[in-house]
């Protein structure tokens, strides 16, 4: 039996650099899986639409989808937005919705590579302050991760690490770099939480305008590609044993 095509999907957004990091990744997610079938739909902004691609894979007779949403936290995409387009699919797919991407420990190796990538050493950690910003949600789960991230994230030995969200939550990003200045940290470095740039990332990158590092966003890394197929991986297992696979 053929594997389920993996189906990522992604918010979207008027920024051109969105969806432009969104294919990055998924080329590097095929390039780490040969042979596995990636196609990429968008809920909002974007093309192709995820029904769009749904009822072109159904024409192609295609039977299993995993559906990925390029989310890091269970928020309202995840549990509302994307269930409800799932929904509308044609009915001779069958499709596993996976988890999101977060949190992983991937993830966390990602946020550090971001942050040498940007000019810190191993070395740095122990005297630097760490800003983890986050888009936002007004999802207390999603909130709650995001906290619990930054208090696992500390343990591994930096000076202090603090989340910051770019909306519909406080503190916002500025708030946590200065927090932890009056902490003592000897430098500060802001670790964007995000997948792609865009509106909310430019917030984050505005607000850490006091600080003396700024990371990229997590974008195509090897470690999000690494996250995306064990997510696949999971989805898929019980599709493909209850196929004899």
């Amino acid at each position: 039996m053929p594997n389920p095509v993996l189906l990522v999907i992604a918010h979207g957004s008027r920024d051109p650099r969105h969806a432009a990091t969104v294919h990055a990744l998924v080329r590097r997610v095929r390039s780490l899986r040969p042979g596995l079938r990636v196609e990429t739909g968008f809920l909002d902004f974007n093309v192709p639409s995820v029904h769009g691609v749904l009822t072109s894979l159904a024409a192609q007779d295609v039977r299993d989808v995993v559906a990925l949403p390029l989310l890091l936290t269970r928020a309202f995409h995840a549990k509302a937005d994307i269930p409800a387009v799932l929904r509308e699919a044609p009915p001779r797919l069958r499709i596993r919705q996976a988890d999101v991407l977060g949190p992983s420990p991937l993830l966390t190796q990602a946020l550090e590579r971001r942050l040498y990538e940007a000019g810190l050493t191993p070395a740095d950690k122990s005297s630097t302050g760490v800003v983890l910003a986050s888009a936002g949600s007004t999802d207390p789960e999603a909130i709650a991760v995001i906290a619990d991230i930054a208090r696992e994230w500390r343990h591994t030995g930096w000076c202090a690490v603090r989340p910051a969200f770019a909306s519909a939550s406080l503190p916002r990003t500025e708030d946590a770099v200065r927090e932890l200045r009056e902490l003592g940290c000897a430098r500060v470095a802001v670790a964007p939480y995000v997948l792609a740039p865009g509106f909310l990332p430019d917030r984050i990158a505005r607000g850490a305008a006091g600080a003396d590092v700024l990371a990229e966003v997590l974008g195509p890394s090897p470690e999000v590609a690494r996250v995306l197929l064990e997510r696949y991986d999971a989805a898929s297992l019980p599709a493909l044993e209850a196929l004899g696979a």
